[in-house]
């Protein structure tokens, strides 16, 4: 059997959430020290750590088979490049920031000006789609300095907690794109390569689902279990069992994370009691 080759960050905010996800899909990772290929020991994987710049032309050139990389690389450098799946973590946004000390009035400010930034074609897309003129200017590192030693009027950069704007006296004014990794395919993967990546996929894709749900079990008079059970999202019918206690049924069901606490507050005014939360290693639908 062929081997899929995924790649990923040698370094950097992705690296270390994409080995955990990986790990968490049962795949045994034995990283030894400096190692830039490793191969997993219970499936069919062979793991590249990559320059982050470089992943985009490895996937269209088909070095590698499939990458977790940023949304906002793929859009920078490869959008012609498959999304397999957002994979939900690694949350940022690419954004124009100014300085503090100036007034914003809307995009028209940015044409004519001096723009810094690591994704022109991000940048160049976004002036293009508000009718903008304005002189792009490269910079690979420390974008936010550009201001503040009179190389740009403004920068564009991934914007996370906004701390590092905050500590270079820039303010984010427009948010160009959202961004999260993904999982990301070359256009030369071969039928039989797809199936182990499709595999893979299912994997992560159970693990994710467990991330956003809660297993929950609630002890439920009778009399009001078809009023709880209206009340519950989720799987497609819970699970009802008889308690010691006569006139009273447990029932368990999984709800997602986003409807927990009103779908909590619904049940106990249902008449549901004795409410247990648990949280889901993986969930198969």
């Amino acid at each position: 059997m062929k081997n899929l080759k995924i790649g990923i960050q040698k370094s950097g905010r992705l690296h270390d959430k994409s080995i955990e996800i990986l790990k968490k899909c049962g795949i045994s990772i034995d990283n030894g020290k400096d190692q830039l290929k490793v191969a997993a020991s219970n499936f069919p994987l062979e793991i590249y750590y990559l320059r982050n710049g470089d992943i985009p032309q490895y996937l269209k050139d088909g070095v590698i088979d499939c990458a977790i990389l940023g949304e906002n690389l793929l859009i920078e450098k490869a959008q012609d490049l498959k999304i397999q799946m957002k994979l939900g973590f690694s949350k940022c946004k690419v954004s124009m920031a100014i300085p503090k000390s100036k007034t914003y009035n809307g995009v028209k400010d940015f044409d004519g000006q001096q723009i810094a930034t690591s994704y022109p074609n991000t940048v160049q897309q976004f002036l293009n789609n508000n009718g903008i003129s304005a002189d792009i200017h490269i910079i690979n590192g420390s974008v936010e300095i550009a201001p503040n030693i009179g190389l740009a009027d403004a920068i564009c950069d991934i914007v996370s907690s906004g701390s590092t704007l905050f500590k270079n006296n820039l303010k984010e004014v427009e948010v160009v794109l959202h961004s999260e990794a993904i999982l990301a395919v070359s256009p030369v993967i071969d039928k039989e390569t797809q199936n182990i990546l499709d595999k893979l996929s299912f994997r992560i894709d159970a693990v994710l689902k467990a991330k956003t749900s809660k297993y929950i079990l609630m002890n439920v008079p009778n009399d009001k279990i078809n009023h709880v059970i209206k009340l519950l999202p989720g799987m497609k019918s819970p699970t009802v069992l008889p308690l010691a206690e006569s006139d009273w049924s447990s029932v368990h069901t999984v709800i997602d994370e986003n409807d927990f606490w009103e779908v909590i507050d619904q049940l106990k005014s249902a008449g549901a009691e004795g409410i247990l939360v648990a949280p889901i290693e993986k969930m198969i639908l």
